[in-house]
């Protein structure tokens, strides 16, 4: 008896437990009324702007309230008047910095990869950036002619560059390579056959397909031949009364090789001018810098319009190294058709991106100007040695910061859907850590500021020099240091 009393006394008087169930819920709601309320906190970020310093506040609390919730309640014994209350402020302009960040901003592109679709492709030349830039600050000759004091056309000012660069008698630019087509397949095979090799019906990115693109313009697509060989023969017997234009579509993200056979734009053009039928070359990446090894597997433009197509088609932020455009080149005739297509106005280059392709056109009147000024063409033929000098660069930051840091061989890419067989050898800097996983690492580069966008391979960090100029090599470097002094 007596030992059953002393344990209820113990019961009765000891220590409160408030791990139970009854407690917790005590506590946890004695924390959430102890919250400030959403104006309360907005109040105390009254530099900030009123309607970004509310929804900072609230998603400050409310990401607090969840931490309670679904932690119970425990945790360090913070009120309002005390830590808490810093806290949230500090969370609140957290989040009021990152909501007032843009969204499309500038990385450091350490991956190798030249034209990374994700990353923007093409970088351009200054010419270009400061063309865009003065075009941008005010208004413009976009539509207007001096001379006139009339309207006029903003085909006009690359018109003639492209052109001069081509060949061609005509010449128009819309807003990317895909909508060129489109326009083309739309101006001249709507209503009839459009006759295509099936080694030629790619996807491109995006999972968008060639056949869908040119079904899109009303024309019936035509399959000739099979997926590795088609020969001229294929298309000739393909040609009918219905048959509107012939495609040919050069697959710039894949190759097919072994038994493989294919017609030459040449004889595509001889056979349309025996039928009376245009010829739409898809040209892809717009390789107009000639005799360049590395583009050996890029169909030249000037080859396609001198073989006679009625329209050649082809990217402005590839191989061109300029803005997002479509260029379309080809003979006035067919050029006419598609400029006077409704569609043309739908697809139109808007003028900024018009003011830095009319500088980078001006650029590769002078090959040796091109490959110098242009970043693709740059970073494309970039020596041993000053890759070697970048790399260095950063491993010797690194090292002095005490990050485990080697120059060794790795292999950069074109990228953007282009040579896809070239592999661009050359050193990196490659990094290891025992403080951090290197994969969490690569996360924490990406959420910096300015990000870092690097490679991942066999457990190192690597920083390619290649697609970075010696300005970025030392700011990737430098995140790196920070990034781990932070782990």
């Amino acid at each position: 008896m007596g030992g059953g009393h002393a344990a209820r006394g113990i019961e009765a008087t000891g220590p409160r437990h408030y791990d139970s169930p009854i407690a917790t819920g005590q506590d946890l709601n004695r924390r959430l009324r102890e919250l400030p309320s959403v104006e309360e906190l907005a109040s105390r970020l009254a530099d900030l702007p009123r309607r970004l310093a509310v929804e900072a506040a609230r998603g400050a609390i409310d990401a607090r309230r969840e931490e309670l919730v679904s932690n119970g309640g425990a945790g360090s014994d913070r009120t309002s008047d005390g830590s808490d209350a810093a806290t949230l402020e500090t969370a609140a302009r957290a989040r009021a910095s990152a909501a007032a960040r843009p969204s499309l901003r500038p990385v450091l592109n350490a991956t190798g990869v030249i034209l990374h679709t994700n990353l923007g492709r093409a970088p351009l030349a200054v010419g270009a950036l400061e063309a865009a830039v003065s075009v941008a600050a005010g208004y413009s000759t976009l539509e207007y002619d001096l001379g006139r004091g009339a309207r006029g056309s903003r085909q006009d000012h690359v018109e003639g560059l492209v052109c001069e660069l081509t060949g061609a008698e005509a010449a128009l630019v819309v807003n990317n390579c895909a909508a060129a087509v489109l326009l083309a397949a739309t101006a001249l095979g709507t209503g009839g056959e459009i006759a295509v090799s099936r080694g030629q019906l790619v996807e491109i990115g995006g999972s968008f397909r060639v056949p869908e693109v040119v079904e899109a313009s009303g024309a019936r697509l035509v399959e000739v031949g099979t997926t590795n060989r088609t020969r001229l023969a294929d298309y000739e017997r393909a040609l009918g009364s219905e048959t509107a234009a012939i495609l040919r579509v050069h697959p710039s993200n894949f190759r097919t090789v072994g038994f493989v056979e294919e017609a030459s734009i040449e004889e595509l053009c001889e056979l349309g001018r025996r039928a009376g039928l245009p010829v739409i070359d898809d040209a892809g990446s717009g390789a107009l810098v000639e005799r360049i090894a590395e583009l050996a597997d890029e169909p030249p433009v000037r080859r396609s319009v001198a073989a006679g197509c009625a329209v050649v088609c082809f990217s402005g932020d590839k191989l061109l190294g300029g803005p997002q455009a479509g260029l379309m080149a080809g003979t006035a005739a067919a050029l006419a058709r598609c400029r006077a297509h409704p569609l043309a106005r739908a697809l139109r280059i808007d003028k900024l991106s018009l003011a830095a392709l009319e500088a980078t056109l001006r650029l590769l009147r002078d090959p040796e100007a091109a490959t110098r000024e242009i970043p693709v063409m740059r970073m494309l033929l970039a020596g041993e040695t000053e890759l070697d000098a970048r790399a260095q660069q950063m491993r010797a930051a690194l090292t002095r910061a005490g990050v485990a840091a080697e120059v060794e061989r790795g292999s950069a890419r074109m990228g953007g859907g282009t040579l896809p067989l070239l592999e661009l050898e050359g050193p990196v800097c490659a990094l290891s850590s025992e403080d951090v996983d290197i994969e969490e690492l690569a996360v924490r580069l990406r959420a910096g500021e300015p990000p870092v966008i690097a490679r991942v391979a066999e457990g190192r960090l690597l920083l390619d020099p290649r697609t970075l100029d010696d300005e970025a090599a030392e700011l990737a470097a430098g995140a790196v240091v920070a990034t781990l002094r932070r782990v």
